[in-house]
């Protein structure tokens, strides 16, 4: 591997993102696909890009993402802690702006398991009293 990448890894519910950065032209590659062909919805792009933005670095460095598991909307909220991450490893002066913006704090919710005896994490049985 070469030095110049930096690594952050980035998880919200069961999903993972690996992220590279790099200095460059701004490009965001998702799983060798474009960030717009990736996440459709405008919501998960701007999601991804929000660690950028707050950091003030948008369109001078290069991105590099290998996400799996969960669905989009997990994987755009683990893309966007990955970044966040990476850049404090390559300027730590960006911690206080980046966790001011809430963007190091990892999501702690995730599925509440199904119990026995019932239909799901929640659902009882209904009770008859006659």
């Amino acid at each position: 591997m070469d030095d110049k990448y930096i690594w952050g890894t980035g998880r919200r519910k069961t999903s993972v993102a690996r992220v590279r950065i790099c200095s460059g032209t701004g490009d965001i590659r998702i799983n060798d696909r474009s960030v717009e062909e990736y996440f459709p919805r405008l919501v998960w792009q701007n999601q991804v890009s929000q660690s950028l933005k707050a950091a003030g670095v948008e369109g001078r460095i290069d991105v590099f993402v290998n996400a799996s598991g969960g669905g989009l909307t997990g994987q755009a909220g683990a893309v966007r802690m990955g970044i966040a991450r990476a850049l404090i490893k390559m300027n730590p002066d960006l911690r206080p702006v980046l966790k001011k913006e809430g963007l190091l704090t990892r999501d702690p919710r995730m599925v509440e398991r199904k119990k026995f005896g019932q239909k799901g994490a929640r659902g009882k049985r209904q009770y008859s009293k006659r």
